[in-house]
């Protein structure tokens, strides 16, 4: 049995240094802020999103202001993310629809949140718990990745991984369990030789059993 409660506290006291850009996303408690960012990260590293990040914001911080930016001038703000035209052309979109057909609201709920063009559970999870405060489980590469190599999961995809989660994982660690995960996966629990030998959560992981 795999003692949850034992890894989460072992990664919060492990007191691994966070990216840049993770540290943003936790100092935001604005959903607008954490959508438009969380796009920006999708296929790109940190290292390249968190200064794509500031330039954006330079622009635009609300939807209203956002809607107003033209195209080409969020696109080279925001180079290099990865599909840096589409995701300048989705933001702006985004943006007036919060406006014109939300009332300015970004929506508290994932099955809202996804109506949006090219936003998918990670994001509206990560929006709900970053923005909101409220229960989610943001799944990402990392959390897929780690859960299922530490064995509390047996699962194929990061949805698939979602759905597991909200079944077996206390609610207590919903809103921490991502920016936890992120850290460790960047780490020491990296894809390809993942440090095993410094891991905090190492006599929890069937991996090394």
């Amino acid at each position: 049995m795999i003692d949850i409660d034992k890894i989460v506290e072992s990664l919060k006291t492990a007191n691994q240094p966070r990216s840049d850009f993770v540290n943003l996303m936790e100092d935001f408690h604005n959903p607008y802020l954490v959508l438009i960012g969380c796009i920006l990260s999708l296929r790109t590293n940190d290292r390249t999103t968190y200064p794509a990040t500031l330039r954006m914001l330079k622009l635009a911080k609300t939807p209203q202001d956002m809607m107003k930016v033209d195209a080409e001038d969020l696109a080279k703000a925001i180079y290099p993310v990865g599909f840096y035209q589409n995701k300048a052309k989705q933001i702006i979109e985004l943006s007036k629809v919060i406006v014109e057909d939300l009332n300015g609201q970004v929506p508290d709920e994932i099955e809202e949140l996804i109506k949006f063009n090219g936003v998918g559970r990670k994001t509206a999870n990560l929006v709900l718990a970053k923005g909101f405060n409220k229960p989610a489980i943001c799944v990402d590469v990392h959390v897929h990745r780690i859960f299922n190599r530490i064995g509390y999961v047996n699962t194929k995809t990061p949805d698939e991984t979602e759905f597991a989660l909200r079944a077996k994982l206390p609610k207590k660690y919903w809103l921490d369990i991502n920016t936890l995960m992120v850290t460790h996966g960047q780490n020491i629990c990296k894809p390809t030789k993942p440090d095993c030998a410094n891991c905090p959560i190492a006599d929890y992981c069937s991996k090394l059993k």
